[in-house]
């Protein structure tokens, strides 16, 4: 596995491609605002494949650059929880203006709890962990060890429950959740460097109550 990522947009959102190398075929993970050109410019120089742009959820940030994307792969599923759609229909943010428009679609698909993901030869596991929006998940690789986070889990802090599509109880089932995963697991995050399992579990202060 290969992993690239770039850092944009108007609250420093982390746009990540991943690559199986063994084949050639890519994806996206979340796509924020002015970052993914230079993630598919890696992906036509190094004749990578992009077959799938994953949105762990539907906040603006994540998911502004969903048309540039499908642009240049136009075969590109866009997949997200069916919860988190309609962000997706209507991208707006509730708390800023934004100085540019978010092209609405539709998802070609959906992310369920449990299903299997493949992105060449590597499997990700999805698991659905609301909280910081309804319908927000994961994306979990045992083979490498890695989970992409979204916005649930950052370096030291956690994603914000204080949004009006937030739900605190929610979150502190999700985070639950993920804090079972081996210490040793990378974490990918929405915003922020990466991190582990371990780290957090150890000194992240809002984990404590966990």
């Amino acid at each position: 596995m290969k992993i690239h990522v770039n850092t944009g947009g108007p609250v420093a959102t982390n746009g990540y491609l991943i690559v199986d190398e063994a084949t050639g075929v890519a994806a996206m993970v979340d796509a924020p605002h002015s970052t993914v050109a230079p993630l598919l410019n890696i992906a036509v120089h190094q004749h990578y494949q992009i077959t799938q742009l994953l949105l762990t959820h539907g906040h603006w940030d994540h998911l502004a650059d969903h048309q540039v994307v499908t642009d240049s792969y136009p075969q590109a599923d866009v997949l997200i929880h069916r919860l988190d759609e309609p962000k997706l229909i209507r991208p707006i943010s509730l708390l800023m203006a934004l100085p540019f428009v978010i092209p609405s679609r539709k998802a070609t698909g959906y992310l369920e709890d449990g299903q299997r993901l493949h992105v060449g030869q590597l499997e990700f596991e999805v698991l659905f962990t609301p909280g910081h929006s309804p319908g927000h998940v994961v994306l979990y690789c045992p083979a490498e060890g890695l989970l992409l986070a979204g916005d649930l889990l950052f370096a030291g802090s956690i994603g914000r429950t204080d949004l009006p599509d937030s739900n605190p109880r929610d979150m502190a089932a999700s985070l639950a959740r993920i804090l079972k995963l081996p210490d040793e697991t990378e974490v990918r995050s929405g915003h922020g460097p990466p991190t582990t399992i371990g780290a957090e579990r150890r000194t992240n202060p809002w984990l404590e109550h966990l």
